[in-house]
């Protein structure tokens, strides 16, 4: 699928096609974000698959894919997937606390990926496809790490990184709600109910 899309990518931009470039890409600091609204940030293979499906969880007001985790200020998609800047497609969640919680969001996160998996979602290869929590306060560490222990109490061998929310670096354009743009696209994702009702 990544040799594709990365080809795809390349001919995107070359056309100009909804493509921003890297030097116009602001680093997000949520300065639109409504007061009262808290935010998330979530890294679990292709951000295609779990943009989508954060967009349709309950209180959640917007998803952007974007870029997190790495040493390069203003990565781009070609850069990022050549694993030159240790970033990590990731998804910063906005929404709002009186209709859902952190918590729920974090239950959703490790049911849409494979938390078992190291540096990889399926065909999806690379430190870049990692899965990882960016906690942004404590009370978001605490809550990552208890989910990944009931998940370890049932068997499952999680390899989640939970690691302190650095720069989210929104990606190009033409990411941003990639599988609405083109629904008869596979998306790599499926939802696997982990925790239980």
């Amino acid at each position: 699928m990544r040799l594709i899309v990365g080809v795809s990518a390349i001919l995107m931009a070359a056309a100009g096609v909804g493509c921003r470039s890297a030097t116009n890409r602001e680093q997000s600091n949520m300065s639109g974000q409504k007061s009262g609204t808290q935010r998330a940030v979530f890294a679990g293979g292709c951000f295609w698959g779990v943009e989508h499906y954060f967009q349709q969880a309950k209180g959640v007001l917007s998803v952007t894919s974007g870029y997190t985790g790495g040493t390069v200020d203003n990565p781009t998609y070609e850069q990022v997937c050549a694993g030159r800047t240790g970033h990590a497609e990731a998804v910063e969640v906005v929404f709002d606390p009186e209709q859902t919680s952190y918590e729920e969001l974090a239950r959703l996160f490790f049911e849409i990926h494979d938390p078992t998996q190291v540096n990889r979602q399926g065909p999806d290869v690379g430190l870049q496809y990692r899965s990882a929590v960016f906690w942004l306060d404590e009370a978001q560490k605490q809550t990552a790490e208890r989910l990944i222990g009931l998940l370890r109490a049932k068997g499952f061998n999680v390899a989640t990184q939970i690691v302190p929310a650095g720069k989210f670096w929104p990606a190009e354009g033409y990411h941003q709600d990639y599988l609405d743009k083109h629904p008869g696209r596979q998306d790599c994702h499926v939802r696997v109910e982990r925790f239980g009702k």
